[in-house]
């Protein structure tokens, strides 16, 4: 396989609703934007997380597939990518809850 990189990734994290918890964005190669990658909890999934690519819903109500990975290496390199990510900014945020707990938020007993 050629060389597969990932960049520019984005990740919008929303409140939870089931087992979505955020939405991501990416740039592959350089060369194409993908855009509306939702972010899933998984038990199952080694990472703690799954990957949902866009797709469209005609009138008929068959679902068509917009952008996906074609072979389970492409799928494990944006997925180790955008959950990485998502991970990073997860700690991120935790920490500067953290921060804020203990310069002076109150406390309640």
């Amino acid at each position: 396989m050629k060389e597969f990189v990932i960049s520019e990734i984005q990740i919008t994290l929303i409140k939870p609703q089931g087992s979505l918890v955020a939405f991501a964005s990416c740039v592959v190669n350089e060369a194409l934007y993908v855009g509306d990658i939702a972010i899933h909890s998984s038990l199952t999934n080694t990472e703690g997380f799954r990957l949902v690519y866009p797709e469209k819903t005609l009138p008929s109500g068959k679902k068509l597939n917009c952008v996906y990975p074609i072979n389970k290496e492409s799928g494990a390199i944006i997925s180790g990518a955008i959950i990485g990510e998502y991970k990073k900014l997860i700690l991120k945020v935790w920490r500067k809850s953290e921060e804020g707990n203990e310069n002076g938020a109150s406390k309640t007993t």
